[in-house]
């Protein structure tokens, strides 16, 4: 496995990859999740990129940059047991050298859920995409349900650029509770974690009300609200077109994202599922989440 720190490395090397090559964009801290999107691009090219990057760009200055979890070492080592070719690890200034002023915006797709919340954080993971598009040529690449609106705006994103690529969606990991794997799980303690787990009890629960024929956003968001722990404090749960992320406020038969963000003691996770509850495999996660490419 190659480690590639610096842009001009990391263009020679791939030019020198022949075959089908898929791409796994992280930030580091890895855990089952991004290793299930290593293993689909492993079946499915003839050379695998992942990328280690903690992009500042997306981080709203509140936020945890500086205490981002990162443990370069055991990442590399992840990876290279998984059989991963090049691993690229660019710095910050190399990504974002002095006078840079150049950013992609992705409009109507990023006002709601996450982009109401953190302004500005998509239009630093679009940037950041983009560029790394750019720079390793990837023929798939392979992100995870878990960032629902983020492979909405990356899907945009890649159409409305032209970027010849095909974008994988792949189902959320979890822990044996349920809790969805994320970096910043690391953050909570034993007693948080069992909390959390009940998110995606939450969610399934509405999907279930939705399987019996129940539509009304209310009545979904109330299933919802009353399946989580009371220690979670709510900061959003939303009903939205999975294509276009347009507010369902009406009972619907068409596809829906179900989507919700809330804080546990300082730790804010988010979590997602579409419905009907059939639709979350990969298939139909990449084909309707964003639309197809």
């Amino acid at each position: 496995m190659q480690v590639i720190e610096t842009i001009a490395a990391m263009r020679e090397a791939r030019r020198t990859l022949r075959g089908r090559v898929g791409i796994v964009m992280t930030m580091g801290a890895l855990h089952a999740g991004h290793l299930s999107l290593v293993e689909a691009a492993q079946l499915e090219n003839d050379h695998v990129i992942a990328t280690i990057f903690v992009n500042p760009l997306q981080f709203n200055p509140n936020e945890d940059l500086n205490k981002y979890p990162r443990d370069l070492p055991a990442d590399l080592a992840l990876l290279g047991a998984a059989g991963v070719d090049i691993v690229f690890t660019p710095t910050p200034t190399m990504m974002y050298p002095d006078g840079f002023q150049t950013s992609v915006i992705v409009k109507s797709v990023t006002n709601v859920l996450e982009g109401e919340i953190r302004p500005g954080h998509f239009e630093g993971v679009a940037t950041v995409v983009a560029k790394l598009f750019h720079l390793t040529q990837p023929d798939t690449a392979y992100f995870g349900q878990k960032d629902a609106q983020q492979v909405v705006v990356i899907k945009r994103m890649a159409r409305d650029l032209n970027f010849p690529l095909e974008i994988v969606v792949c189902p959320t990991i979890r822990e044996p509770n349920g809790l969805a794997m994320s970096s910043r799980n690391t953050y909570l303690t034993g007693k948080q974690r069992a909390s959390a787990g009940s998110i995606a009890n939450s969610l399934k629960a509405a999907g279930d009300v939705y399987e019996a024929g129940g539509r009304e956003p209310s009545t979904l968001i109330h299933v919802l609200k009353m399946a989580l722990a009371p220690e979670l404090m709510i900061e959003y749960i939303s009903l939205n077109d999975p294509l276009t992320l347009t507010p369902i406020l009406q009972a619907t038969d068409a596809p829906i994202l179900l989507s919700l963000a809330v804080r546990l003691g300082n730790v804010r996770l988010i979590d997602n599922s579409l419905l009907p509850l059939g639709l979350n495999n990969r298939h139909a996660i990449t084909q309707v989440l964003g639309g197809s490419n």
